[in-house]
């Protein structure tokens, strides 16, 4: 069984048997092109950099400028 990689992207619009070819209903950090290559081959996405300088954030060059709770009942 072969089980091409969805370079098409993610698609969630309609029934499992009418899922267009080169897609999937669930990709997580992958994305179909390398840019260090240039070609189609499947992957995960690079990670992020860290915001802020070391562990110290609100400082004087990252002031913190909204905090917020959020709650939920179910």
């Amino acid at each position: 069984m072969k089980l091409p990689f969805p370079i098409k992207g993610k698609h969630v619009g309609g029934a499992a048997s009418q899922q267009p070819a080169f897609t999937s209903p669930l990709l997580l950090n992958v994305r179909p092109f390398s840019n260090e290559e240039g070609r189609i081959r499947g992957g995960k996405r690079p990670g992020l950099v860290k915001w802020g300088e070391g562990d110290l954030i609100g400082g004087a060059n990252q002031p913190i400028v909204a905090m917020c709770a959020v709650s939920s009942v179910i």
